[in-house]
């Protein structure tokens, strides 16, 4: 007879990425086995889990139920294993998914202390800016920047991340350094992600008092370092994180635009696709990164 948690771990892991042969070569078995395992669950429950095509696998009702609880349960079973070993032999995998500059800048440094602790566990990044469907890459984590869209994810804000107004020295040179912030309308605005509209608004303080302005930008960039490159080239003034822009505003090929007024920051939060519950290795990861980064 199968082991029944071997069961629960395949359908997991096909049910998250949507394919048999890929959750066969992630667990190390052919892909016959896979499909053999999960038949033999479905044989046993009585129920559809999944519907198979040529092209894809999908889930039914009664699988997502099932899914839900399988989770929980692989999550119990590990936390169960983890404190009978004790906490400081947390091991396995944690699959982690970052935005590219954030993740080089601040996540990927507060590692080496967390794994010096628990030398039996291993991590894999996943380095992206759009929002991939985490379910399918099965990622236990996600760091994730700004508002939140899923609400059947768990997540726990790690970091409030100060951003700032930037441009190069030659931009400034040919265009004015603006003293106030009316002044930005008369800039071009480098825009964060495509499905932004070519204006939008921006939000700043100084001593307690509000300004709102309207920017138009030209240039619109889907991923974070190409906002900064195009920052850098001199096409226009970019909203940034602090810490993505630290190392430029450092060596002067990008200046500190408005450096008197603040922006609204942005929050960082870890996102966990398995639920408000995650494993004790993905908790425990995360309030390292809440000790390192949250300061």
């Amino acid at each position: 007879m199968t082991d029944r948690w071997l069961e629960v771990e395949v359908f997991i892991r096909v049910a998250e990425s949507g394919s048999f042969s890929r959750a066969a070569h992630e667990l190390g078995l052919s892909q016959p086995s896979t499909s053999r395992i999960v038949t033999g669950l479905e044989k046993r429950l009585g129920v559809k889990l999944l519907l198979r095509t040529t092209r894809n696998v999908a889930i039914t009702e009664a699988g997502a139920a099932f899914l839900e609880r399988a989770r929980q349960a692989a999550a119990d079973l590990e936390d169960a294993e983890d404190a009978a070993r004790g906490v400081d032999s947390l091991r396995g995998i944690i699959r982690l998914a970052v935005p590219i500059v954030y993740g080089t800048r601040a996540v990927i440094p507060a590692l080496p202390g967390f794994l010096e602790r628990h030398p039996d566990l291993r991590v894999e990044i996943t380095m992206r800016d759009e929002r991939q469907n985490l379910v399918a890459a099965g990622v236990d984590v996600a760091i994730r920047m700004g508002a939140l869209e899923d609400s059947t994810f768990g997540a726990r804000q790690i970091a409030s991340v100060a951003r700032v107004l930037v441009a190069s020295p030659g931009y400034l040179t040919r265009r004015g350094m603006p003293t106030k912030p009316e002044e930005l309308v008369l800039h071009d605005a480098l825009l964060h992600e495509q499905s932004l509209p070519e204006k939008h608004t921006l939000k700043l303080v100084k001593a307690g008092r509000e300004t709102v302005v309207t920017v138009r930008g030209r240039v619109k960039v889907d991923a974070a370092p190409g906002i900064l490159a195009a920052a850098v080239a001199g096409l226009g003034i970019a909203n940034v994180t602090a810490i993505m822009s630290a190392q430029e505003l450092r060596d002067g090929s990008l200046v500190h635009v408005l450096p008197d007024y603040e922006l609204e920051p942005l929050k960082a939060f870890a996102v966990f696709p398995s639920g408000p519950k995650p494993s004790a290795k993905v908790r425990s990861l995360v309030s390292h990164l809440i000790d390192v980064l949250g300061n």
